[in-house]
């Protein structure tokens, strides 16, 4: 009997809108407390959403506004250039 090859989990990028294969994109989650941050490992507890690993993506999804609408919440402009910094770090 053939082994069944595993199914690779796909999520949408918020910026591009492309479907990307998971360990491909960036999290961003927005946790319990309220807090938005870029979760490189994709176990921190609370709403993720995703991005692709560049920096167009990003500004593609702040001017679009795609993480508030994901979040449900005003992201400031400092959280933004937190997450394009860590995004530059990562």
């Amino acid at each position: 009997m053939p082994v069944k090859p595993r199914k690779i989990p796909q999520r949408q990028c918020v910026g591009c809108r492309t479907m990307t294969d998971k360990k491909s994109l960036i999290r961003v989650v927005k946790t319990p407390e309220g807090e938005i941050v870029l979760d490189t490992t994709g176990k921190k507890s609370g709403r993720g959403a995703y991005v692709c690993p560049n920096g167009e993506c990003l500004k593609k999804a702040r001017k679009s506004k795609a993480l508030e609408r994901a979040f449900a919440l005003t992201i400031p402009d400092e959280v933004y250039d937190a997450l394009e910094a860590q995004m530059v770090n990562a």
